[in-house]
C-alpha cells in the first residue's frame, strides 16, 4: 500500500470539507446580507459570543457585519429538539437527509481545485471520466428529496417530492446535453484536460468558445439545486416547505446544508467546465506551479471564481420570481432540450469541417 498516497489524500479530503463547510456557512451569510441590502435592510447585525467586546476596534464591527451569525446558526441546528412526528416513516425519514447532503460532497472529489503543491495535484480523484461520475452522482440527490417527500407521510411534503422528481430529471438531460461540445473539444473526459485545454489565452475559455452551453448549464443548475426562480420543490407560498415541511433540528439542517453545498458543487463544475479552473491568461498563471506559493495562488484563483458564480446564484433569488409548473417543465423539454441538441450538432458539424 501506498502509504503517502493514503497520507495526501486524507489530507485533502479533510481540508476541502472544512473549506466547503466553511463556505457553506458564510454563503448562508452572504446571502442573507445580500437580501437585506436588495430590500433596504440591515441584515443579521446582533450575534455576539462573550469574547467579541474584548477585541479592539474590530469586535463590533465584526459584530455588526455579522461574521458571529453563522455560529448562532449552527448551535441553534443543534441544540433544537429533534422532534420525529408519530405518522411518518422513520427509517425513511430518518436516511433522507444524509442522502440529500452526501452526493453534493462527492462531487468535489473529481474537481481540480489547483494545479499542484510539490508533486501533489489539487485534486482528490482525477478520474479519466470524471465528467460521468459527476452526473452519476448528482442524479443521486434526488433520491433524498423524494425519499423525504415519501417518508413523511403528508399531502405538502408529497407533492414536493413529485416536483422534485420531474424537475431534477426534466434539467438534467438539458445539463449533460450542454457539455458535450466541451468534450468535443477537448476531446477528453478528464476535468484537467478540460482545464488544460483552456490555458493560454482568455479566447481559450469555454465560455467564450460555447456561451450557449455555458448558459444552459447555468440555467439548468438553477433549477437541480431548487433555486429561485426553480423552487418549485420548497415553494413555500403553496406547499409550506415542501418535501422538508416535518423536519425539524438538524435533520433540516442537513437539507440546507446539502442545498448550498450543492450550490458550491455545480459552481466548481461550472469554473472548471467553462471559466479556465484555476488558471489565468496572464503572468504564467495558467501554467502548473512551479513553488508552493504558485499553487495556492491557484487555488486562491479557483475560490475567487467560486464564490463569483455564488453571488450570481444568490443575487438571482432576490430578483426574479418563481415560474409556475407548467412553464418550468415547457422550459426544459421544449426550450432548452432541443437547442442543446442543435449546439451538439452544429458543434460537431464545425469540428468536422475544421479538422477535415
Amino acid at each position: 500500500m501506498d502509504w503517502t498516497f493514503l497520507i495526501f489524500t486524507l489530507v485533502k479530503i479533510a481540508v476541502v470539507f472544512a473549506v466547503v463547510m466553511t463556505m457553506v456557512a458564510y454563503a448562508v451569510l452572504v446571502e442573507r446580507k445580500v437580501s437585506a441590502f436588495i430590500q433596504d435592510r440591515v441584515g443579521p447585525n446582533r450575534a455576539a459570543p462573550f469574547f467579541a467586546r474584548y477585541i479592539p476596534f474590530l469586535g463590533p464591527r465584526l459584530v455588526r457585519w455579522g461574521i458571529f451569525q453563522p455560529v448562532a446558526d449552527a448551535l441553534k441546528a443543534i441544540l433544537k429538539e429533534d422532534y420525529t412526528p408519530a405518522h411518518v416513516r422513520k427509517v425513511y425519514f430518518w436516511i433522507a437527509p444524509a442522502i440529500a447532503m452526501v452526493p453534493a460532497l462527492l462531487t468535489l472529489a473529481v474537481i481540480p481545485f489547483g494545479s499542484q503543491i510539490g508533486s501533489q495535484k489539487m485534486v482528490i480523484a482525477d478520474l479519466d471520466v470524471g465528467i460521468l461520475y459527476t452526473f452519476g452522482i448528482v442524479s443521486l440527490g434526488v433520491y433524498g428529496i423524494v425519499l423525504a417527500g415519501y417518508a413523511a407521510n403528508s399531502k405538502y411534503p408529497f407533492l414536493g417530492g413529485i416536483r422534485s422528481s420531474a424537475q431534477m430529471i426534466s434539467y438534467e438531460i438539458s445539463m449533460g446535453l450542454s457539455v458535450i461540445p466541451v468534450f468535443l473539444l477537448v476531446g477528453s473526459l478528464n476535468l484537467s484536460d478540460v482545464i488544460g485545454n483552456q490555458s493560454g489565452s482568455l479566447l481559450n475559455w469555454h465560455v467564450v468558445k460555447q456561451p450557449l452551453a455555458f448558459f444552459i448549464f447555468l440555467i439548468a443548475a438553477f433549477a437541480e439545486t431548487n433555486r429561485l426562480p426553480f423552487d418549485l420543490p420548497e415553494a413555500e407560498t403553496e406547499l409550506v416547505g415542501g418535501y422538508h415541511t416535518e423536519y425539524s433540528s438538524m435533520k433540516f439542517a442537513l437539507f440546507f446544508l446539502g442545498e448550498y453545498a450543492a450550490m458550491i458543487s455545480v459552481s466548481a463544475m461550472m469554473v472548471t467546465l467553462f471559466l479556465g479552473g484555476w488558471t489565468l491568461p496572464f503572468l504564467g498563471l495558467d501554467q502548473p506551479a512551479a513553488t508552493i506559493g504558485m499553487g495556492l495562488v491557484h487555488i486562491l484563483i479557483f475560490l475567487m471564481k467560486l464564490c463569483f458564480l455564488l453571488l450570481i446564484i444568490i443575487w438571482v433569488r432576490w430578483m426574479l420570481p418563481r415560474f409556475r409548473y407548467d412553464q418550468l417543465m415547457d422550459l426544459g423539454w421544449r426550450r432548452f432540450i432541443p437547442v442543446a441538441l442543435a449546439n451538439i450538432i452544429l458543434t460537431a458539424a464545425v469540428l468536422a469541417f475544421v479538422r477535415s
